[in-house]
């Protein structure tokens, strides 16, 4: 092998254990995001043990609520209905005598641009329907959609959207996706995603 062949043959060499680095790392990075990771009715401590974001303990013979520590993401821990969001800033765990009640969060960091909105929205949905969740109310409240008519009611500062999906018997969540106004991006539209998971509270 001549030396400008060894030579290239090295650099290449160099450039695929460096991207392979880069890859073991951006790996590694995603998998260091805190996390909530919990089941509904759980007792609460044993969820904060197996977190990975820092939250407050519950308060004795309670009903309150806390908030991570961080921003965090969600991982539902149900082995069948499991399903993870994004990272979320506003994160509550409700809990009732150190049982876990329910989840109020918005899956986001910031207000989102309405393209990022629906990625989010969608990946959110098709997790669910991978794993056996069922839209219901759906002639009121169907399921999030990229199409003309979805936007359009998105975009319309009095409507927004929402869409129920219950897991067999045993839980439910909402998704409620509205326009807001977001004063660091005047000129832009911004949307808030709220979800909620709980045992069922309404009716398929």
């Amino acid at each position: 092998m001549s030396l400008m062949h060894r030579s290239g043959w090295r650099s290449g060499v160099a450039v695929l254990a460096t991207m392979a680095l880069l890859t073991l790392a951006t790996i590694e990075f995603l998998s260091d995001e805190p996390e909530i990771a919990l089941l509904i009715g759980e007792p609460y401590e044993i969820m904060r043990q197996r977190s990975s974001a820092a939250i407050d303990p519950a308060i004795p013979g309670h009903v309150s609520f806390n908030i991570p520590k961080t921003d965090a993401r969600l991982r539902f821990m149900d082995p069948q209905y499991g399903f993870v969001t994004p990272l979320a800033r506003f994160f509550t765990i409700i809990y009732n005598k150190e049982m876990i009640n329910s989840v109020r969060m918005s899956p986001q960091i910031e207000p989102l641009l309405l393209d990022d909105t629906l990625k989010v929205v969608l990946d959110l949905q098709e997790q669910w329907r991978k794993a056996g969740w069922v839209p219901i109310r759906i002639e009121e409240d169907p399921p999030f959609a990229d199409t003309p008519q979805w936007l359009a009611q998105l975009r319309d500062v009095n409507k927004g959207g929402t869409s129920y999906w219950h897991a067999g018997t045993q839980y439910q969540v909402m998704l409620v996706v509205n326009r807001f106004k977001d004063y660091r991006h005047p000129t832009e539209e911004r949307y808030l995603i709220k979800l909620s998971l709980a045992t069922p509270w309404t009716k398929p």
